[in-house]
Order: structure tokens, then C-alpha cells, then sequence
């Protein structure tokens, strides 16, 4: 893992400026996703989305598949395979933007997250949620929350191996039916 030092938001808190980039021991690369990367970006949280029939009304599949805009206002990471693949990507927000839902000043989140269909059972999750975890501490976050469709159980397992717990405190729904669970960890 590369990490690089930045400079002090008086805003949020937190650090900003250079980014974190980790590679595992096969190869996969998570980083901020490149301008040319954000279509394959969006399309591969979209896919991995519609694949496990979440978010097939109200028009946020066309909402996840728009990572170009989520990176206007917060950070689009990807993983990245040996060969350039973009293997499934996240968002990485700050309070204040419009993409944090849950944040507070000297906190990070992370939400849509997903895998493309063909690269799930490759660690490609858990290396995106990592990333999450060490930009965060990077950027001198004292915790990392976010929330999760009620229904996405294998999410929820992951955040629970890495140390997240439950914030029912912190449960929404945008809208009925759409029931959100919130998780954090302390760093």
C-alpha cells in the first residue's frame, strides 16, 4: 500500500489532497478511479446492483451507473485488474458533500459499492472496503459509517468481519420500502 500525505481542510476536518493506492498480492489495484474509468465504474456498481435485483425502481440503477457525477463531489475508487479491467468501484465521501448521507465533521463514508457479476468471490469487495478504511484514516477520520440495503446480506457480513457494528441509531428509508442499514467502525 502507497500512501501519501496531504494538507488540512478547515471544513471537514480531515485531511485532503493525495490518495491512497493499494495493491494485493494478486494483482488487483484499488485507487481513485481515472477520468477515463468512470463509465466502466458506474456500469460495474449498476450491474452488480440489477444482478441482485436492488434498486430496479425509481431510476437509481441510471443513478449508480453515473459515477462521473458522484465524482464531482466525492471520490470514485476502482479495482483494477493486472490488465486494466475495471473490476467493481465505490464512493468514497466527506461530510458536506452531497453524496454523504451519514457523515459528521471528522467522520468518512462509503457507499455504492458493488462488484461486477463475473469478479465476485475474487476479494474484490473486501479490497474496496479496505481502501475505504485506509483513505479514511489517511484523511485522519476517527470513523468510517455507512448503510446498506436491508437486503444486502453478503455486505453485511464483510462490514461485520472487518470490525463495523450496527448503528440502528443512524437506520433510515429514503423512501418506503427502501429500508437502509447504518454501520460504522472507529479508526
Amino acid at each position: 500500500m502507497d500512501r501519501t500525505a496531504g494538507t488540512a481542510d478547515a471544513t471537514t476536518g480531515l485531511t485532503t489532497g493525495a490518495t491512497t493506492v493499494m495493491t494485493t498480492p494478486d494483482g488487483l489495484t484499488v485507487r481513485p478511479a481515472l477520468a477515463d474509468e468512470l463509465e466502466a465504474a458506474g456500469l460495474a456498481v449498476r450491474d452488480a446492483y440489477a444482478a441482485d435485483g436492488f434498486a430496479a425502481e425509481g431510476g437509481y440503477l441510471e443513478t449508480l451507473a453515473d459515477a462521473r457525477s458522484r465524482a464531482r463531489d466525492a471520490t470514485v475508487a476502482v479495482a483494477v485488474a493486472a490488465d486494466g479491467t475495471v473490476l467493481g468501484s465505490v464512493t468514497f465521501a466527506l461530510p458536506g458533500s452531497r453524496w454523504a448521507e451519514l457523515s459528521r465533521p471528522g467522520e468518512a463514508e462509503f457507499r455504492a459499492l458493488g462488484v461486477t457479476p463475473a469478479a465476485r468471490g475474487r476479494g474484490v469487495g473486501l479490497a474496496l472496503t479496505q481502501w475505504c478504511l485506509a483513505e479514511a484514516r489517511r484523511l485522519g477520520a476517527t470513523r468510517l459509517v455507512l448503510c446498506s440495503l436491508d437486503r444486502m446480506h453478503a455486505a453485511h457480513r464483510l462490514y461485520g468481519r472487518l470490525g463495523f457494528t450496527r448503528r440502528p441509531d443512524l437506520d433510515w428509508a429514503p423512501e418506503p420500502g427502501v429500508n437502509l442499514l447504518a454501520f460504522s467502525r472507529d479508526l
